[in-house]
């Protein structure tokens, strides 16, 4: 029987997530189990990996053979780096202290990276942030623009039809007050054209 350590998939339509699980390689994917080892959740940056590492080695030192994504996820949290190191102590290229000293240097180095990875991943997400913030207040200043040049025009429209019907109206009482002069400067005129005929009349007389 072959054992392999192999992907189960759960949760909802698009918002799958996995179990690490050792299983016999003729069951099918999301069926039977020998062991659950580990979760695996893709939709997280970065992804999310719960592993059991010694149960992990202890699989993979019986011969479970893991398919390309749980290798990517052992390799990614060492166990693989490890079961390769507890080989060399068993043929003696190094002992077990010598194996822990490179397999802690490499936990290391790993963990900065990974910290390294997610102070980018905050940064791109700060830095994209900003980036929203400044086009959003640019469109509000914009559209403020657009409605302070509205209002003016407006203001301007109205002042104009005001003042076309005032106009009339001025021109209307100044046409008024002319007449009123006219016809005041007329009547002595005509008090004195009867003045001169009453004289003439008397004369005659």
């Amino acid at each position: 029987m072959a054992v392999k350590i192999r992907l189960a998939r759960k949760g909802r339509k698009r918002t799958a997530f996995y179990h690490i699980v050792v299983a016999d390689s003729r069951s099918p994917r999301d069926g039977r189990y020998i062991e659950r080892i580990g979760n695996y959740n893709p939709r997280t940056n970065p992804a999310t990996i719960e592993l059991d590492f010694d149960k992990a080695l202890g699989w993979l030192q019986k011969g479970a053979l893991p398919t390309e994504t749980c290798r990517a996820i052992l390799s990614y949290k060492g166990v693989l780096l490890k079961k390769h190191l507890l080989e060399g102590v068993k043929k003696g290229a190094f002992d077990e202290a010598e194996a822990n000293r490179r397999f802690e240097a490499w936990m290391k180095q790993n963990e900065e990276k990974i910290e390294s990875k997610k102070s980018s991943i905050e940064k791109s997400k700060d830095a994209d942030v900003s980036k929203r913030l400044l086009a959003e207040k640019k469109v509000n200043e914009e559209r403020a623009a657009r409605l302070a040049k509205k209002q003016a025009e407006l203001a301007a429209k109205e002042q104009a039809e005001t003042a076309s019907e005032e106009a009339p109206a001025e021109a209307s009482a100044e046409t008024s007050a002319e007449t009123s002069a006219e016809a005041a400067a007329e009547v002595p005129a005509a008090d004195e054209t009867s003045a001169e005929a009453a004289a003439e009349e008397a004369a005659t007389e």
